[in-house]
This record gives structure tokens, sequence and C-alpha cells, in this order.
């Protein structure tokens, strides 16, 4: 029985230079079972042959998209008898989201090693649950996917712009993302409206069963059931009302703007301001014309007649690499 399974993307930016350092440390420890794919529709295959070998934990290394697709295969998959192991995610994408909620940050390699380490005792003490996210809608009769950060309103078309008009110069993911956040910032602030800006958001209204609405222009919309977000601060639902999925809503405007930024730089999100909203919930509805959000990396739109309606799944395991 491999302790460890490695399911890798050669195709993933990050793993372009990474891949034969995990390669080289995967022949030296033959308790790691490596397994490559190059498309999404090859996980499924995969996953039924990692299942094969029942390691104790599987560590996914590829970007938002390779993790989206592994997360959502591995739940609707059925590919293990019982329950399926603890899953990593090594810190190998653009903003590393669901790594650095597993406390897995810096060099890949060395995250992995401490996955191995955790894989010679019980794991007990770090092995946590989180929900997923569940999507339905966004696109013509497809299937619902999912994952565990959605950006959406003015997030989302920052999340664009950084993708299409940033990453193409090159420059470090810190960087590109305080570049983005600067331009978002000034669209905002200055209401400036260019070609070398994000676009003005597009209306959206946000709906909670049994909790009314939220309609308008946002400059953030961020639906997650991760513990922790990007500069480490934690999000924190109103204690009104329980439900797996977290959201904070922030209104364009510039002190709502400041207000979210300040809660951010201080490490927590938890509680209402004027112009940030803060929600949870076991189901919201997303609507819209054209309005565009982001789960994981994959782009999914909401129309007229075609809401985004997300839930939460049953817990799966995850192994935190910090106790």
């Amino acid at each position: 029985m491999a302790r460890v399974a490695l399911l890798s993307n050669p195709r993933s930016t990050g793993n372009r230079s990474l891949l034969p350092r995990v390669r080289s440390f995967c022949a030296e420890h033959p308790d790691i079972f490596h397994y490559e794919v190059e498309h999404a529709d090859q996980i499924g295959t995969a996953l039924r042959t990692i299942a094969r070998v029942k390691p104790k934990v599987l560590v996914i290394n590829g970007g938002d998209g390779t993790v989206q697709a592994a997360l959502t295969e591995l739940y609707r998959g059925g590919h293990f008898e019982g329950d399926v192991p603890p899953v990593a995610v090594l810190p190998n994408g653009k903003t590393n989201l669901i790594a650095l909620d597993l406390g897995a940050h810096g060099d890949p390699i060395e995250a992995l090693e401490r996955v191995l380490e955790l894989a010679r005792t019980d794991m007990m003490s770090h092995i946590v649950s989180r929900e997923l996210i569940q999507l339905s809608g966004g696109t013509p009769g497809g299937k619902p996917v999912l994952g565990m950060f959605l950006g959406g309103a003015g997030l989302a078309d920052v999340i664009l712009y950084c993708r299409h008009k940033i990453y193409p110069l090159g420059l470090p993911n810190g960087i590109s993302h305080v570049l983005a956040a600067i331009a978002l910032i000034l669209s905002i602030v200055l209401g400036i409206r260019a070609a070398f800006l994000p676009p003005r958001p597009s209306p959206v209204k946000v709906s909670f069963r049994k909790q009314g609405h939220l309609q308008g222009r946002f400059a953030l919309l961020i639906v997650t059931t991760l513990e922790r977000l990007l500069l480490g601060s934690h999000l924190h639902g109103s204690a009104q009302h329980a439900g797996a999925l977290k959201m904070m809503v922030v209104e364009r405007r510039p002190t709502a703007l400041w207000h979210a930024l300040l809660d951010t730089l201080r490490g927590r999100l938890s509680s209402s301001r004027d112009g940030v909203h803060f929600e949870r919930g076991d189901e919201i509805r997303i609507e819209g014309d054209h309005s565009s959000v982001i789960l994981d990396g994959e782009l999914f739109e909401a129309d007229h007649g075609r809401p985004i309606i997300l839930k939460p799944t049953a817990p799966v395991p995850f192994l935190r690499l910090v106790a």
C-alpha cells in the first residue's frame, strides 16, 4: 500500500519548472505513487487507478483548475470503497488559497516532504473537515461542479483582468495580485474607466434562502468554505444565520472597499460594516445579466432565467500540514 498518492498535471504553469524536482523526489521515495494527467477528462481514470493502491493521503499537484476537477471527481466519482483518503494540496497555483488554508506554503517539495512525514503517523490530529461548494447553473445543461472559493461581481472582473492583462507580463504572482488590487481601487475610488483598468461590474442579485437578498453593482463577492483567505485573513459569516457557505459582499463605494481592506489587513473579516455584508447560509442564488463568477479558476456566467445556485456538500477530509 502506498502511503501517499500524488496526482500531477504537467501542463499547469507551476509544474513547468517544478515537475522535474517532483519526479526526482518520487523516484527517491517508493512509498509515493505518482500519477500524471494532462487533461481534466483523465482525472477520473487516474483516481480509479489511485484507489487500487489504497493511499493514506491523496495529494493534488496542479493549478486551480486541476484542484477543482479533482475535487469534483473525487466527490462524485465513487472510486474509493468506503471513506476517501484525506486530501492535501501542494502550493503550486496562482493563488493557492486551498493550499494556504491547509497550511501548505512556500516550496512545494518541502510541503510534499511534510505530507510524507505525516503519512507515516496516524495523522488524526491533522485531519480536518471542509465542505465543498456545489455550483449548478452557469452553463446550459452543465453538470454541477465542486470547489472551495468563488469570486463574483467586481472580483471576477479583476481576476479575469489579472489573468489576461497582468499574468502575461511574467511578473511574480504576489506583484501581479498587488497590481490588480491597485487597478480595482483606482477604478472605484477615482471612477476611472479605461481599457487598462478592470471594467465596471454588471448588476447582480444575490439571494439567501429565507434571508432576503442584496442587489446592485458590487466591488467584491466572495463565497467560500475555507477558513483562511489571502494575507492570512479569516472570513466569518453572521452569527445570526448558521450555514456552511460563508459569503462577503462589498458595495462598489470607496468607504466600503476601505473598510474591507482594513479588516483584511487586521486578519479577521467577521462583522458587517457600512457597505460590507457578511452572511452564512446553505443556499445562495446569484442572478444577473452576463454576470461572471469564478469557482477555483473556472469561469461561469449567470444570465436571465439561468441563475447560479450554490449549496454545500457533506464534509470532505483534508490534511492540514500544521497542527
